[in-house]
């Protein structure tokens, strides 16, 4: 969805294949051997095949939302959207399908990611926002799974003393952009119909 969400606010317009990640098609595997998504392939042929740098690409272009941050914050950025992969995302993925990874306690990765978002909170006691009074790389590329980790347990999630980190979450997966990119798309097979990813228009 963060690869999604940059290239829909840089314009990027582009084919969009729909992949079940259960059925991985042939193609995919071609392009990028960690055959997971999502994956960018570029008119020269290049890859991207890292969500982040698919959103730093897609800004590199056009940024109307001046969400590229400046030195010397971009540092603190990438930090903690750094931390948040190798942190939060471990926890997340592990609470949110305990069944994939033996021995996991959904419950204790709960209170695990629930500490690390306990930090994010006090980030945005401020101006609501990570880094300044506007939306960002940062904000934008942790959302998506903090919306993940809230709809594990909806209840529970609504339960906790997080005012801020609700409505900052919430102002961005009720924007015209978050709806914009949550099209659901038929699975693509070989052969199939060309399906444009076009944010300047209908979607």
């Amino acid at each position: 969805m963060r690869a999604r969400l940059a290239l829909a606010v840089s314009g990027q317009i582009c084919e969009l294949r729909e992949v079940v990640l259960k059925a991985k098609p042939a193609e995919l595997l071609a392009v990028s051997p960690k055959a997971s998504v999502p994956v960018l392939v570029l008119a020269n042929g290049d890859v991207i095949d890292q969500s982040l740098d698919i959103m730093r690409w897609a800004l590199g272009h056009s940024d109307p939302g001046k969400w590229l941050p400046k030195a010397p914050q971009a540092t603190q950025v990438l930090a903690i959207i750094e931390d948040c992969e190798q942190t939060f995302k471990q926890h997340l993925d592990r609470y949110k399908y305990p069944g994939r990874y033996a021995g996991a306690d959904p419950l204790a990765h709960r209170s695990a990611a629930a500490a690390w978002l306990s930090g994010l909170a006090q980030l945005l006691a401020g101006t609501g926002w990570l880094f300044g009074n506007q939306a960002g790389l940062a904000d934008m590329a942790i959302a998506p799974f903090v919306r993940q980790f809230a709809q594990t347990d909806p209840e529970w999630f609504a339960a906790q003393d997080w005012p801020g980190l609700r409505n900052w979450l919430n102002a961005i997966v009720n924007s015209a952009l978050f709806d914009s990119v949550m099209h659901k798309y038929p699975p693509w097979q070989s052969g199939a119909d060309i399906v444009v990813f076009d944010p300047t228009g209908p979607i």
